[in-house]
């Protein structure tokens, strides 16, 4: 028998031999496996930091998403991993189980404070380790799994790894060399594109796009890995355009130390300055549907002064600390930055610079280890003679699980009246740190209604009693206050909304479980306004101030104290003829009319600009301006060119 075979015929034969010889040869078939494998981990990564199989798909299979350049890193940081252990596949036993577990740590802060997870945020991983006993009491179901997980996981990767000679094969002296000539020059192009102030060809056409100014689209469009990485330098605060030492003189001229700087020189007596910033202090009557009886704030209710736009939503309390004391403002800073945990690394100009110039005494409080957003080394910066911390404190009674809002005060009062030099004394409360689960006080008297189940209802009844009793021990405070011959001033405000999670959505305050970031005034003010009180024992409170700026605080405890100083009340009080609130996200004008990304388009407002640059000049520059805007810190450290 013969056969006729045509020349296509013969050469489709060869072509499909060679296919099926290239498919069994091992380097291909590890690398098919090695981009399934890749695929599948991006894909899981980002189910969990998404919380969504549906987003996940979507991120993957949605044009105009960077899901080939997330593979590419991913492939990328596997040819270096495996070069480093020298055995193929077996960077997989580094890469899966550290972008797993950063996407499960990524989910849980969404879900916590509605922020996406930032590298800064590892500069304080040591108080979230103390604060998992508060969580694990929430959702103790959740811990539990993810403690077996954790366990779980270990022995397996610890079983893989014993046995790794049987899985994993052994790469000779030439493939680990052609794998690290990949992946370092690929790594060090992914590392340019992170620089979003410059343009990259390869990152558009990745689809890559820095969307900075709003994290959560920028978590949303780049995925997880991509977006965590562009803000890897974000603690880079770079000069803004125009900075130099002519810039800094032309806004401070005209400014500088007046007659009544030193309320000695005007002969009159210093009065005593207290600022509360009280935890997660709200007005829960806000939330929609609710009623609460009696009144759980009675005293601040009556004597409220106006708002503090938090920059903060559910947490991040040092950042809010941060604009309080210092005047500056976290828009003018990278966002996701933490100043206290990034920035503060030398003397910086506050409140309490300015005091003990003056001859005061200047002490901090707060019922919590002193490591704790850096406070230790922050306020021994700003000019603090004293932090009574968890470890300085003498043992305060709890109210739950925490140290009382009353035996802080308390304690605050046995200082003062033991103090016979004028004193400046900041405290932040600890009583009302969530979470807030039902029952925690017993005895509570409060009656709420109008909650949906049994469940929100008891999270209420417990935020709610938090803040009566904040509200019981400030009138506490005051009636002290009232009592003595010493003018006294006390300023109070609540440093952001509680973490109430699902239980927004269950009343329609918000569509989930954390209020969203941008939008207009109307929609951000609900989410955002704290109470604030001003007042003193010789003047009562000041009412009508408004919807302001934390940065604003300064301003207004000075000028209520009848103090006077080159920034706080000279410049702030400048910018504050224009300015209520400055937010990265939204500006309002003292007028009323609102803004919002007015950051995005480069140029900002001359008298914002200057804001911006005498804060950079005093954080990160030369400090041209201090001599005029702060005399009250010279001598003052040569800091090296930005």
């Amino acid at each position: 028998m013969f056969s006729f075979v045509t020349p296509k015929a013969r050469d489709a034969t060869r072509a499909s031999s060679r296919i099926r010889s290239v498919l069994r040869h091992r380097s291909t078939r590890r690398t098919g496996v090695a981009l399934l494998l890749i695929c599948i981990t991006v894909f899981l990564v980002e189910a969990i930091a998404r919380s969504s199989l549906a987003g996940a798909w979507g991120f993957f299979v949605e044009p105009h998403h960077p899901a080939l350049g997330t593979v590419i890193a991913m492939a990328v940081l596997l040819l270096l991993g495996d070069a480093l252990c020298g055995r193929a596949l077996m960077g997989f036993l580094i890469l899966a189980p550290l972008t797993l577990g950063l996407a499960w740590i990524g989910a849980e802060k969404v879900r916590y404070l509605g922020d996406p997870l930032y590298p800064s945020d590892f500069l304080y991983a040591r108080q979230i380790v103390d604060l998992l006993p508060l969580l694990i009491r929430e959702r103790p179901l959740a811990a539990v799994l993810a403690a077996l997980g954790v366990v779980v996981s270990v022995i397996i990767l610890l079983r893989i790894w014993l046995v790794r000679r049987r899985l994993f094969a052994p790469l000779r002296l030439r493939d680990r060399a052609w794998r690290v000539a990949v992946a370092v020059p690929a790594i060090l192009l992914f590392a340019s594109m992170t620089d979003y102030h410059s343009l990259s060809w390869a990152r558009e056409r990745l689809y890559i796009w820095p969307i900075m100014w709003d994290q959560q689209e920028n978590y949303d469009h780049n995925g997880f890995a991509l977006a965590f990485a562009l803000n890897v330098p974000m603690a880079n605060v770079s000069a803004p355009p125009g900075y130099s030492a002519p810039a800094m003189a032309r806004i401070t001229d005209g400014i500088g130390p007046t007659g009544t700087a030193n309320p000695l020189a005007a002969g009159r007596q210093r009065p005593d300055v207290i600022l509360i910033m009280s935890e997660s202090f709200w007005d829960p009557t806000r939330l929609p549907g609710i009623s609460i009886e009696p009144d759980p704030i009675p005293t601040i209710r009556g004597m409220q002064s106006g708002h503090i736009f938090s920059p903060e939503f559910g947490g991040m309390t040092a950042n809010v600390e941060f604009e309080a004391l210092t005047g500056f403002s976290n828009a003018f800073l990278p966002y996701g930055s933490i100043p206290y945990q990034q920035y503060v690394r030398g003397e910086m100009p506050s409140l309490a610079t300015f005091f003990k110039r003056q001859g005061y005494v200047t002490r901090a409080f707060h019922p919590f280890k002193a490591f704790f957003w850096n406070r230790g080394n922050v306020y021994e910066s700003f000019g603090f003679d004293r932090f009574y911390s968890y470890e300085k404190l003498p043992s305060l009674k709890k109210r739950g699980k925490l140290a009382s809002d009353a035996a802080l005060i308390d304690e605050m009062i046995r200082h003062a009246d033991t103090t016979s030099a004028p004193f400046f004394y900041f405290a932040v409360t600890l009583q009302s740190h969530g979470p807030y689960e039902p029952d925690r006080y017993p005895d509570s008297s409060l009656r709420i209604r109008g909650a949906p189940d049994a469940k929100t209802r008891g999270t209420i009844a417990t935020f709610a009693q938090n803040m009566a009793d904040a509200d019981a021990s400030f009138a506490r405070l005051i009636e002290w206050a009232e009592a003595r011959k010493r003018p006294t001033v006390i300023g109070f405000f609540g440093d952001h909304l509680p973490p109430l999670g699902k239980n927004y959505a269950r009343t329609g305050m918000f569509k989930g479980p954390v209020a969203e970031r941008i939008g207009p005034a109307s929609k951000l003010l609900p989410a955002r306004e704290t109470p604030l009180v001003l007042w003193s024992n010789t003047g009562g409170s000041d009412t009508k101030l408004g919807t302001i700026s934390p940065a604003f605080v300064p301003l207004y405890l000075l000028s209520k104290a009848g103090l006077e100083h080159p920034y706080y009340t000279q410049f702030l009080g400048r910018i504050h003829e224009r300015f209520d609130v400055i937010d990265r996200h939204l500006l309002i004008e003292a007028g009323g009319d609102s803004h919002q990304a007015w950051l995005r388009n480069g140029t900002l407002d001359p008298l914002l600009d200057e804001y911006r640059l005498l804060q950079y000049d005093t954080m990160f520059g030369r400090r041209h301006a201090l001599p005029k805007m702060f005399p009250d810190m010279q001598p003052w450290p040569v800091q090296p060119a930005s």
